[in-house]
């Protein structure tokens, strides 16, 4: 998994690429705190266009998002979720708690 962070002003984007698994996971929540910590963020933006796999472990990696963008008062919005990934996130209620925008299902 490639982890690659853009900031700017107050909005931190994260573009991940690559398979989001259990093998992965603790690298990206990694990867994904300390860029969150460094920016202090208003509002996160998870880039899901480079994702090819996802297992129940990318639902972890956007659950600790939401906590540390809830503890810091901003939001987090998930955006080109691909269709696996989304049937993932549906399949677990993340839409009901986390925004999602771009997604392969929507047109």
């Amino acid at each position: 998994m490639d982890v690659q962070t853009r900031s700017e002003g107050r909005e931190l984007t994260v573009l991940f690429r690559g398979e989001l698994d259990h093998h992965a996971a603790q690298e990206t929540v990694t990867a994904l705190e300390r860029a969150v910590d460094a920016a202090l963020p208003q509002r996160l933006v998870l880039d899901f266009r480079g994702v090819t796999f996802m297992d129940s472990s990318g639902l972890a990696v956007v659950m600790r998002a939401h906590r540390r963008m809830t503890a810091l008062g901003g939001s987090l919005v998930l955006v080109n979720v691909p269709k696996q990934a989304k049937k993932v996130f549906d399949a677990a209620g993340i839409s009901s708690r986390v925004a999602m925008e771009g997604s392969e299902h929507e047109g």
